[in-house]
């Protein structure tokens, strides 16, 4: 987690350090250079935390112009100088603001002061659940509706392809796909139930030398249409190492926040299991298959989309083994 701390006086900036060693963050004195704004803005769109030591109303001014939505803003906590109280004021459950200020408190000794609803009345958040699950969220607005009906006293429904461990918490249950509140898929669905999507899938490609970044693109797109995967699965993208520093490539990753790992020749020859061969790959890489071979091997799982080829550009997926469990908070 990338984490940075921005303090304005010289008491809060010793504080700052110090949490900054305790937590791996990166602490900076409010001035000149980085000025609020500019500090905010930067840390906003590269952070995944940020915690302002000092009032919160000036966090609040200075988040304020940035803030998108809870399922892409990162967490935000206040710390006040004297390190008495760490206040989350954004992205409690999704981003881990509420998490993050728990920590804050245990460093310090400190009493977080938690206000979302669910966390108040100790009753499941779904929110909290889907981060823990490792699942990102198609749907957030939908997130609104499963915390209401819980808080009013109902249950949330939960339908999910892949079996659940351990006991569900009070007010959540399994549930058929048909009418449930909440679904778990890698695919992309309609209708109202609310969208959690684990992030399991991987991207193998295998392209020609100078395949453009709009070249990936369309083949990303064309694999979306045609398997029903949900973009938000996937979580990495594979090739051979021979494509480590393609730029088409790299841009394309990074245009999606993916990371690229790659893998030797040898190391994909070794992958077991039935996969399209072709014989000029075998000639210029040293293995018959790229893609779907780099999908299985980085995602230790089954390949569930063979070979699209297109356009000097092949692509295919696979998902990583996936076992969810009832776990939605610390015990």
């Amino acid at each position: 987690m990338t984490l940075r701390l921005l303090a304005f006086t010289d008491r809060g900036f010793a504080l700052a350090q110090t949490l900054a060693g305790a937590l791996d963050g990166e602490a900076a004195r409010c001035g000149p250079s980085p000025g609020l704004a500019e500090w905010t803005a930067e840390s906003f769109s590269q952070a995944d935390a940020l915690i302002f030591v000092g009032a919160a109303g000036i966090a609040v001014r200075a988040i304020a112009p940035h803030i998108r939505h809870k399922a892409a803003d990162p967490a935000v906590v206040v710390v006040d100088e004297s390190g008495r109280f760490a206040i989350p004021i954004l992205s409690g459950h999704l981003g881990g603001a509420n998490d993050l200020a728990r920590n804050i408190a245990a460093q310090l000794g400190a009493v977080p002061v938690i206000t979302t609803a669910t966390d108040v009345r100790g009753l499941f958040a779904v929110d909290e659940w889907a981060k823990r699950q490792n699942c990102r969220v198609r749907n957030p607005e939908a997130i609104v509706r499963v915390s209401s009906k819980v808080l009013s006293g109902g249950t949330a429904g939960i339908y999910s392809p892949w079996s659940i461990s351990g006991r569900p918490p009070e007010h959540a249950a399994l549930a058929a796909e048909s009418g449930c509140d909440v679904r778990l898929t890698v695919r992309r669905e309609s209708g109202d139930a609310l969208c959690l999507i684990p992030a399991i899938a991987v991207l193998g490609v295998g392209c020609r030398r100078g395949a453009s970044q709009t070249a990936l693109e369309r083949a990303f797109a064309k694999l979306l249409e045609t398997s029903g995967l949900d973009s938000l699965a996937f979580h990495q993208v594979c090739s051979i190492d021979l494509k480590r520093d393609e730029p088409g490539l790299l841009a394309f990753c990074q245009s999606r926040g993916l990371p690229l790992v790659t893998f030797s020749a040898q190391a994909l020859r070794a992958v077991e299991g039935d996969f399209s061969s072709s014989a000029f790959v075998q000639s210029v890489a040293g293995v018959d298959n790229v893609c779907e071979r780099s999908a299985v091997l980085g995602s230790g799982g089954a390949l569930i989309v063979k070979k699209h080829a297109g356009d000097g550009v092949t692509m295919a997926a696979a998902l990583a083994p996936f076992s969810p469990d009832w776990r939605w908070r610390d015990e």
